[in-house]
């Protein structure tokens, strides 16, 4: 058994063996054709900062405050905040793309010629691209920003030209981000890093290195490296594409080439990394089921002025900008109103998004189980 997958796991940091990936044993079967059902159960990211209630209406209040859910992060600062500065970069190098007389004219030019948002990858590439949820692009936290660009003069004088200081020990740009906590109105600053992919050659582990910046190589890295905050990422991008509609429809069908060729390897730790995925996402779609049903009970309580005071609203409107500026553009009548639509509208984003997350944990150990047939070993998770 443990030869085919590692049942302890890193879920934070290289080496930390933090996740169980133990199976059920009292499920464990042997079926008349000589095939071992390895029965695992789902599964919540750990978040020390959250328990999520058992009771409904704890449940909806918890959603409502827009805390009913954090994501595994790996920085301080919020993905909002950082997509500003990448824009910003970004947004340079297409101006010098339409500048003849500038110096790097030419190489701008090329570093977008695969469109814009090729020149970044991993947490930015899928906010920018908005692959993911509404809730994790607000939620989500990091410190890096991580381009592929080819041409490394071009990047680094943007950088430069932007503000940005190349540590010397680290051969990193550098640069310090305030924003303001939502929550508390507490004034933050954090370093913030910006790293081009080409010039570092990361082993991520399990031979893998960078590839490049569409999804599927995205995934490439996170299935391989598998940590919370991989798996988290790969489970938002599932939820919000059920792979029949959509502006990313076509990634989202290429992105299985990441799947195959995680699978194709048989690496013990790349298998235990999917089946971890795929308790994650199972668990995570029966915990949007409750949120879902939650909010359908209780979507009323916020037009209850009693209840929800201006004072409560006020503090609710605080964890969205949008909502902020609908709050003092139209009052707190009309708020009530806007956040009860955005409820309305939620109860049935849970459901598909629990729909989703399903559906793609069974493509996921079909295509893992498949792999394992000669071993004559199924995976499976328990209903």
């Amino acid at each position: 058994m443990t030869l085919v997958w590692d049942t302890r796991a890193d879920a934070v940091n290289k080496g930390d063996n933090l996740r169980d990936v133990s199976p059920l044993i009292q499920k464990t079967t042997v079926d008349e054709n000589g095939f071992t059902h390895y029965v695992f159960s789902k599964i919540m990211f750990n978040n020390p900062w959250y328990k999520i209630p058992a009771d409904e209406l704890d449940l909806f209040k918890k959603f409502l405050d827009g805390g009913s859910r954090a994501y595994p992060s790996d920085g301080q600062i919020p993905c909002d905040v950082v997509a500003g500065e990448a824009r910003e970069i970004i947004n340079r190098i297409v101006d010098i793309s339409k500048d003849p007389r500038h110096i790097y004219f030419k190489d701008a030019c090329d570093a977008i010629k695969e469109g814009k948002f090729s020149l970044i990858r991993g947490t930015l590439k899928l906010y920018l691209g908005k692959y993911t949820s509404r809730d994790w692009r607000r939620k989500r936290f990091t410190d890096d920003l991580d381009f592929w660009v080819f041409k490394v003069h071009l990047l680094d004088h943007v950088l430069r030209e932007l503000g940005w200081v190349k540590n010397k020990e680290t051969g990193e740009f550098e640069k310090t981000i305030q924003w303001t906590n939502p929550d508390t109105g507490e004034i933050r600053h954090e370093a913030l890093c910006a790293a081009n992919n080409l010039n570092q050659l990361l082993d991520f582990g399990a031979g893998s290195y960078l590839e490049g910046t569409k999804l599927a190589e995205i995934f490439n890295k996170k299935l391989k490296r598998g940590h919370d905050v991989d798996l988290s990422d790969i489970m938002n991008v599932a939820l919000h594409n059920d792979g029949l509609v959509g502006r990313n429809k076509e990634e989202w069908d290429e992105k299985w080439i990441s799947f195959e060729a995680a699978t194709n390897t048989r690496n013990s730790r790349i298998t235990s990394n999917l089946i971890s995925l795929c308790r994650y996402s199972l668990g995570t779609a029966d915990y949007l089921e409750r949120v879902s049903n939650a909010i359908i009970k209780y979507n009323k309580k916020i037009l209850d002025k009693e209840e929800y005071t201006n004072e409560k609203l006020k503090k609710i409107c605080r964890m969205s900008i949008h909502w902020m500026k609908f709050l003092e553009e139209n009052g707190p009548d009309s708020t009530r109103n806007m956040i009860y639509e955005f409820l309305i509208e939620q109860k049935d984003e849970k459901l598909i998004h629990a729909k989703n997350l399903k559906d793609f944990a069974k493509r996921v150990l079909k295509l893992l189980n498949s792999k394992y047939e000669y071993l004559k070993i199924i995976f499976e998770i328990e209903s």
